[in-house]
């Protein structure tokens, strides 16, 4: 079992900056791939980035060269911090773990709002 917990949202001006962290207890947290995904209020979840056990990363096209996801092992975190944030990156941004045999965790989420 894996348990997340997001942190860092809230509220920024547009081109401002925010850091997410999800802090994950359990075991075998580095075998896992790690994702921030979000859901913008009227829409599906969608994929934001992924990295994985070995540290290869995936962005979707709408954050590439705005947003960077990295993980730090010793920590059992997850970071994604995210620039240039626009009014339609509003949205509640979730942690994933994922892992074949492993299984797959979401957290609760956090609201992240861009407006001025």
């Amino acid at each position: 079992q894996v348990q997340l917990v997001e942190s860092g949202g809230g509220l920024v001006q547009p081109g401002g900056s925010l850091r997410l962290s999800c802090a994950a207890s359990g075991s075998a947290f580095s075998a896992y791939t790690m994702g921030w995904y979000r859901r913008a209020p009227g829409k599906q979840r969608e994929l934001v980035a992924t990295v994985t056990s070995g540290g290869s990363t995936n962005y979707a096209n709408f954050v590439k060269g705005r947003f960077t996801i990295s993980r730090d092992n010793a920590k059992n975190t997850v970071y994604l911090q995210m620039n240039s944030l626009k009014p339609e990156d509003t949205a509640v941004y979730y942690c994933n773990a994922n892992k074949v045999y492993l299984g797959n965790y979401w957290g609760q989420g956090t609201q992240v709002t861009v407006s001025s």
